[in-house]
């Protein structure tokens, strides 16, 4: 345990600012978001940049591809909160059967197709793990965007094998960043079942 926090603190002290800068409007977005601020939006546009080249930097091609997906979304969400956010939102509810199998679709078959760029076109030295964080991710966002309960568990099995891997690639900064989004789409889940519940009255 010793050992593992020493190398640890080593890391850290070793750590870029750009990757600082990185996580910290990682962050900020995050909290932007809880804080249901617009700030939120370039804050993240400036992580996503950033990640990016951090990521093609460690090899970690499917993760920048991921955080492209979010740049995309970032300016969709900030052009639609300045000029559409009194649309009425969709409601909360559960996945069905169909929409499981949409999902399940989406996460191996995200999954292959990264695996086989990763691996033999890539040559990345993690297309394992790389693809599957993607994969889960793409999945899971699918999810968000159809305002179903479930997004919350494809994201959360997402961060966990990111956190691992993020480490393994010394980017400790980024991986302290997936653990807090872990912990808060633990807090989102149960806060999405409890208006799922209110709905439904």
């Amino acid at each position: 345990m010793a050992n593992w926090v020493t190398v640890f603190v080593e890391e850290i002290k070793h750590t870029s600012v750009l990757e600082w800068l990185g996580a910290g409007f990682g962050a900020a977005e995050v909290l932007l978001a809880k804080a249901n601020k617009i700030g939120l939006y370039p804050a993240g546009i400036l992580s996503v940049l950033i990640s990016v080249y951090l990521f093609m930097s460690a090899g970690l091609y499917a993760e920048s591809a991921l955080n492209l997906y979010y740049l995309v979304m970032s300016i969709y969400g900030w052009w639609f909160w300045a000029f559409k956010r009194s649309s009425i939102s969709l409601p909360v509810t559960r996945a069905t059967k169909k929409e499981w199998r949409i999902t399940l679709c989406i996460a191996l078959g995200g999954f292959l197709l990264l695996y086989v760029v990763l691996r033999y076109i890539m040559k990345s030295t993690v297309p394992v793990m790389d693809a599957f964080v993607s994969a889960t991710a793409w999945a899971g966002m699918w999810l968000l965007a159809k305002r179903k309960l479930e997004n919350w568990i494809l994201l959360n099995i997402s961060n966990a094998v990111a956190i691992p891997l993020l480490f393994y690639k010394q980017l400790p900064l980024y991986a302290l960043l997936t653990l807090f989004l872990f912990i808060v789409a633990v807090f989102g889940f149960f806060e999405w079942k409890r208006i799922l519940k209110t709905e439904k009255k």
